[in-house]
């Protein structure tokens, strides 16, 4: 068996059923053997940065691997931008890619990446991208390193891994003799009952001292399938819930005890609760900059924190919890659950203030399309158990803001590595992993422009993700910092295409809108079609995202940078 047979036999024993690539010579056998597959579909893509980025995809709501490659050199470091993706936001992803032939190293040969006179270090690469990298010297050892890599992907919090295969390994008579099984050791990261008991007591005592309790929860409680344990957490000891971005849907958001977004651009219902909170329970998200208000000084002075995470170092950032529980979400929440049934009994209603944003009037400063109406429109009509990926950009705000989700419904941002452009192709992996839900991408047209060419690979293999294009011809986001911080812009202003046009040119469907009923149309379309689907709605320049620098509000928030601004005169 040829190594790269062998390494496809193994990713189908794993469970691995799409491969994402980019074609090349050192990638041809690979290329093979995903052919004579039976069970892992293969999608070679325009540029190897989008593969990585659909293998997140793939991986984001799945507990399976995310598969991609690329040829030696230029192809393999395109896959670095998906592979700290990944890093950055717990997806299990192995990256294979080729490697010159080490009996020609050090003399330059092409697409050498040996580190060794003036080639660049691709070990030393791959090594910084990813949990671990691995260079196959040795063709008896092909099951081992592979069964290695794909259970450190697997393992804790889940993350990229990457194998380099170098040419020689794959000449004529080279063959891998001891063929065997991949084996899957992974075990689950399960709660400490000591610990689960220490905490369920200190959340019994706040609760009879009538202590106000909320939790924050973020998309590791998502990832971790832990909804049925939230809802009953908040519904038996009326809790109120907040989520972070990446956290809405975990339970209704129309729930009773459900208060919104907690982050810079999300609920004033959501920023007053915390405040008056006296116990934050976060479970399964990583208190990141947005989440946190720039990690502000002083968040959680007079409020005890226990934090929940599936990563011992999540304990050791900018907040260090008054108890922390090492734990996969659902398997610590149903343990605290359980714990607490037993010290409490019953628990009056809480009332909680529900979030302003449905009942919040846009005001029309110009005929073109308001971006939160146009978020609106996206929440009311996405599908039972649709999925809503925001790129890089200021229509995050919007979005995570006005677009309201029901339990089973998920939404995403990009994450702390934050590319432009991730969300735009990972869709199409989300797709290909999930094909009997909606994927649906929120978008600003400085995204799509960079790598909207993926749509010919949807087209090929009939993916039928659908774009919206936030299309203002500008960079919203980086205007507004210049603004901010420099009290002036520059050449943050572009000119796009006819994206529709474009989109109809590459074999998709393709709209362009210039008003809400127009935009409801297209989307109606695009969810009855089945098809790659581009819709370009021309939003207004002068709507700015629900936004604070801090959580007392946003008027508290405008104090500040004007006090901050004085200051550093």
């Amino acid at each position: 068996m040829k190594v790269y047979e062998a390494i496809v036999k193994g990713l189908e024993d794993v469970g691995v059923r799409a491969a994402f690539g980019g074609a090349g010579e050192n990638a041809a056998g690979l290329m093979l053997a995903l052919k004579h597959s039976r069970q892992i579909r293969p999608i070679i893509t325009r540029h190897e940065q989008a593969a990585s980025f659909m293998a997140c995809g793939y991986a984001m709501y799945t507990n399976r691997l995310g598969f991609c490659f690329a040829t030696a050199g230029p192809g393999a470091f395109n896959l670095f931008s998906g592979l700290a993706v990944a890093m950055s936001d717990s997806y299990p992803v192995l990256a294979v890619s080729g490697y010159a032939s080490r009996k020609w190293q050090g003399w330059g040969s092409l697409n050498e990446t040996s580190g060794v006179n003036r080639t660049p270090d691709s070990q030393a690469m791959f090594a910084a991208t990813t949990k671990k990298s691995f260079l196959l010297t040795d063709i008896a050892d092909t099951f081992d390193v592979l069964e290695e890599a794909v259970n450190i992907a697997l393992e804790g919090r889940p993350g990229p891994v990457h194998i380099h295969v170098p040419e020689d390994l794959t000449e004529r008579g080279v063959e891998v003799r001891n063929v065997r099984p991949v084996r899957l050791g992974v075990a689950p990261v399960l709660p400490d009952p000591a610990r689960v008991e220490e905490i369920a007591s200190v959340l019994a005592d706040a609760i009879a001292r009538r202590k106000r309790i909320v939790t924050l929860v973020g998309f590791g409680a998502v990832r971790s399938g832990a909804g049925t344990e939230i809802r009953r957490l908040i519904e038996r000891f009326q809790i109120p819930l907040l989520t972070t971005l990446d956290g809405k849907g975990i339970v209704s958001e129309g729930h009773p005890l459900s208060v919104g977004v907690f982050a810079d651009s999300g609920h004033a219902s959501a920023w007053k609760a915390f405040r008056e909170a006296d116990v934050v329970l976060c479970i399964g998200n990583s208190l990141n900059q947005h989440a946190t208000f720039n990690y502000r000084e002083g968040l959680f002075d007079g409020k005890l924190l226990i934090h929940v995470n599936i990563s011992e170092t999540e304990f050791q950032k900018a907040y260090q919890p008054d108890y922390a529980l090492r734990s996969d979400a659902r398997p610590a929440v149903a343990a605290l659950v359980d714990a607490l049934e037993k010290k409490v009994g019953e628990v009056p209603t809480v009332e909680v203030d529900g979030r302003d944003y449905e009942a919040r009037h846009i005001t029309h400063l110009t005929g073109k399309i308001h971006p939160g109406e146009l978020a609106q429109a996206i929440g009311r009509m996405l599908p039972e158990r649709g999925v809503l990926l925001a790129d890089a950009g200021a229509h995050v705000a919007w979005l995570g803001y006005y677009v309201e989700l029901e339990e089973g419904q998920n939404f995403r941002k990009a994450g702390s590595f934050g590319p432009m452009a991730g969300h735009v192709n990972g869709a199409i992996g989300l797709k290909v992993a999930h094909p009997e839900r909606t994927v649906v991408v929120g978008c600003g047209d400085g995204c799509y422009s960079l790598s909207g060419l993926e749509l010919m690979t949807a087209v090929e293999h009939e993916i039928p993700v659908i774009w919206v294009i936030f299309d203002d011809q500008e960079f919203k986001l980086i205007k507004l910092y210049q603004v901010t911080a420099y009290g002036e812009t520059a050449l943050v202003e572009f000119r796009n295409p006819d994206f529709a046009a474009y989109a109809r040119a590459c074999g998709a469907d393709g709209y362009r809108v210039e008003t809400i009923e127009e935009f409801e149309d297209a989307f109606r379309n695009a969810l009855a079609s089945g098809r790659p689907t581009v819709i370009d709605a021309e939003i207004t320049r002068w709507a700015v995202p629900h936004y604070s620098p801090s959580p007392d509000g946003v008027i508290a928030g405008l104090v500040e940078t004007v006090e901050a601004r004085f200051r550093d005169r």
